[in-house]
């Protein structure tokens, strides 16, 4: 294959987490969620959208591959242990994953930490389905799903914002 029918990288990690059981609408129904309630005319279309220009960033991209990787290679066995254990057994303490996640949620700033914490914590939708596959190793997937929606959601504030309010 030559270099112009290589997919390009948003289209690998896109491909990426359809293969581990997420689509881009997962995403953009919790998009949808957090933000109904301060924008009342937001529509799904408009998440959906916010969710693919956050995919278009390369940081993103490196973090869902790096981070899904390492699921993917865990699953195969092919990670040593004691690493292997622990990313198996999602660890509580283990941690690394919600920092490689914090690193996509802060490409829209600080307020996409509080939405991060938020589905963190209480893992709604596609986040719960995720986190509840005992069969898979989805250490890193469920944060990185919570911080693409947090991310997404934290465009969509700054976009809103962009117009000036008089505050």
């Amino acid at each position: 294959m030559d270099k112009s029918q290589t997919p390009d990288n948003r289209t690998i990690t896109i491909d990426l987490l359809a293969q581990r059981g997420v689509c881009l609408e997962d995403i953009a129904h919790l998009v949808l969620e957090l933000q109904k309630g301060y924008y009342s005319d937001l529509t799904f279309a408009e998440c959906l959208e916010s969710v693919m220009r956050v995919l278009d960033k390369r940081e993103v991209q490196n973090a869902i591959l790096t981070g899904l990787t390492l699921d993917i290679l865990t699953e195969r066995g092919l990670v040593d242990e004691p690493l292997a254990s622990i990313l198996r057994n999602d660890d509580n303490l283990y941690g690394i994953d919600e920092i490689l996640s914090l690193s996509i949620v802060n490409v829209y700033g600080s307020i996409g930490l509080t939405n991060f914490g938020y589905l963190d914590k209480l893992k709604p939708g596609i986040i719960g389905s995720i986190n509840g596959k005992n069969n898979r190793v989805n250490t890193f997937l469920d944060d990185i799903v919570a911080a693409i929606a947090a991310a997404a959601s934290a465009r969509i504030a700054h976009r809103a914002r962009a117009v000036p309010t008089g505050d």
